[in-house]
């Protein structure tokens, strides 16, 4: 009988790797990408942070589980983030105290999130999940704007406080699930996150897009949001560019099949004064490019939105709109997405070209507004997320 050593057993171990049922099993329920603080200021002109308050988040659960984890990002702070009281509570509204390594307090280090310990909750897809966490102060959200209920001091907030849309903490739930759902990774910018969305209804594309895709194929897949407003592909604005924050909000994530994008629009209009023009379609493609061969190395399908149009909007000129018929049309026939998104089409006013549907759009001609979300939700074409692990009839190619 041969004898293993310890290390030789070690090693044994590390090569097994951990047992794939955990593995497969957790998945994002609902996601926040990091954004470092905007340093909005109020009517006051005072900056907009949290100082001993607590902060209330009723968060909307895209899958079914048995257990969930919250995430928790300083990933784009600047200083050291201290969070306490954490709580979350499921639909029976049993509050559950939320630890991390056991400790109720945590402070949370420039660059890191930290994932908590399994909370025993159960939730089924669409409940809502409230999580509840006091900030000492002062202190900046630190990932995109959504949809948050403050308090005073370290106490519970009413679910019938007035309901804000800022940055907060709380960067990712995961859900634990015996059935684990294909995941897609809406990816973008103020358009995917839904900043002109009605606030706290759920209306955003993807969410649509989520909604849509569990009426015809119920527990197969789950949706999350990664859009962040202002983002760009080639460079930095408010937040990192689209590659450079690839691996943190897209690859992170367990059980990623498919990502949406739709970006560029940021990258291609001026910069508010007409003499500075915005990046060039070829620059836009390039980082196209880059974003597609990561994903495809993970074996990650890519649907290409098309960008929608902007005609009547602060920052638009006839630079910009030609860059964006050069970008829609690589994305329509260039046949390096896996899929094509046609949100143009989806939202165009038929009598202006260059325009969305006055019934779709915002009054700054450039946000779609909750019919507009809804239409793009519309324009994504099932099939084009089909999946081995799925065997919905809504997501397989039509036969030829």
């Amino acid at each position: 009988m041969t004898r293993r050593g310890p290390v030789a057993i070690a090693l044994l171990l590390a090569l097994a790797g951990p047992p794939v049922f955990a593995q497969e099993s957790w998945r994002p329920a609902w996601t926040a990408a990091a954004a470092p603080a905007r340093f909005d200021v109020d009517a006051a002109k005072a900056p907009i942070g949290y100082q001993d308050q607590t902060i209330r988040q009723d968060l909307r659960m895209g899958i079914a589980a048995k257990a969930v984890r919250l995430r928790i990002s300083n990933e784009l702070g600047q200083e050291p983030l201290t969070l306490d009281g954490m709580t979350a509570a499921g639909p029976d509204g049993r509050v559950v105290p939320v630890t991390f390594g056991g400790a109720r307090e945590i402070v949370v280090p420039v660059g890191v999130a930290l994932v908590s310990d399994p909370l025993p909750i159960r939730v089924k897809l669409a409940d809502l999940l409230t999580v509840s966490l006091h900030a000492p102060g002062p202190a900046r959200g630190v990932v995109r704007r959504t949809a948050v209920r403050l308090g005073a001091g370290d106490a519970p907030v009413s679910a019938s406080a007035t309901l804000e849309r800022r940055q907060s903490f709380v960067s990712a739930v995961y859900g634990l699930s015996d059935k684990p759902p294909a995941v897609v990774v809406a990816l973008g910018d103020s358009i995917t996150e839904g900043a002109t969305s009605t606030l706290g209804a759920d209306a955003d594309w993807p969410s649509v897009l989520g909604r849509r895709l569990e009426a015809a194929c119920p527990g197969a897949y789950v949706v999350v949001n990664a859009g962040i407003s202002g983002n760009q592909v080639v460079r930095d604005g408010r937040s990192p560019n689209v590659r450079a924050r690839l691996d943190r909000d897209v690859l992170s994530l367990p059980g990623v099949t498919h990502v949406v994008v739709i970006e560029g629009i940021n990258d291609i209009r001026h910069d508010g004064d007409p003499t500075h023009p915005g990046r060039s379609p070829e620059e836009v493609i390039a980082g196209y490019r880059q974003v597609i061969a990561r994903l495809h190395l993970r074996g990650i399908k890519v649907i290409g939105g098309t960008l929608t149009a902007f005609g009547g909007s602060e920052r638009f000129d006839e630079r910009s709109e030609a860059a964006r018929q050069v970008i829609n049309a690589f994305i329509r026939r260039s046949g390096e997405f896996d899929g094509v998104a046609e949100f143009d089409k989806a939202t165009l006013d038929p009598d202006k070209p260059q325009a969305m549907r006055s019934d779709f759009v915002r009054d700054d001609r450039l946000h779609p507004n909750d019919q507009g979300y809804a239409a793009m939700a519309q324009a994504v074409d099932l099939s084009a997320l089909a999946h081995p692990g799925t065997s919905c009839a809504a997501t397989r190619a039509p036969r030829r």
